[in-house]
């Protein structure tokens, strides 16, 4: 039988303003996503810490690049929520010189886990961000996040807009709920297979 892959250890080590402060010794799994996607939540939930990265109803919080250490081996990094202005105003949308910076030039980077959320269909943002990771040969997988907040029986319904919208198929997306067990289950084993 195969040997489940657990989180047994998880803190934050730091965080990154620039580019000159990524840190550069382990393995990277980067989580990346619109403001207010769940990414803060995914964390914590697939941690089992309940406060180990900061939750906030306001969305755009993350300004940083967010390191933590897992089982003293490898990090998850929260790059800063994209879409977000202060203004409002749609075409003043956000995209963060920082997360740029950090896909370009991590030297660690594993897998990016882009987050979307399962009631919406994709951003202009969210599908650029799609866009950016494959044609920089930058492995990634799709999570539909919230899947906790929409009927069972449309999950399958909604993945199937999500992955129309991102040209690929809807197998390719991870529906993820954050008291859904099957998809931590999911979501580790991916983690486990990418850290060996």
């Amino acid at each position: 039988m195969e040997e489940k892959f657990l989180i047994k250890q998880a803190e934050y080590k730091t965080s990154a303003v620039s580019a000159k402060n990524f840190l550069n010794d382990l393995n990277e799994i980067a989580f990346v996503g619109r403001s207010n996607v769940g990414k803060s939540s995914l964390i914590n939930s697939i941690t089992n810490r309940k406060k180990l990265a900061k939750t906030s109803s306001t969305p755009g919080l993350t300004k940083m690049v967010n390191y933590f250490l897992i089982n003293n081996s490898f990090y998850f990094v929260d790059l800063p929520g994209y879409g977000f202005s202060k203004t409002g105003k749609k075409h003043q949308e956000l995209w963060s010189t920082l997360i740029d910076d950090y896909l370009k030039f991590s030297q660690n980077l594993k897998l990016v886990f882009l987050l979307v959320d399962i009631r919406h269909e994709p951003s202009e943002l969210d599908i650029t961000m799609q866009k950016f990771l494959f044609y920089n040969n930058i492995p990634y997988k799709i999570i539909a996040t919230k899947c906790d907040k929409v009927a069972k029986s449309q999950i399958n319904n909604y993945c199937t807009k999500i992955a129309k919208s991102l040209t690929i198929t809807a197998k390719n997306i991870i529906p993820y709920g954050v008291a859904d067990t099957k998809s931590n289950e999911t979501l580790l084993k991916i983690i486990g297979e990418v850290n060996g």
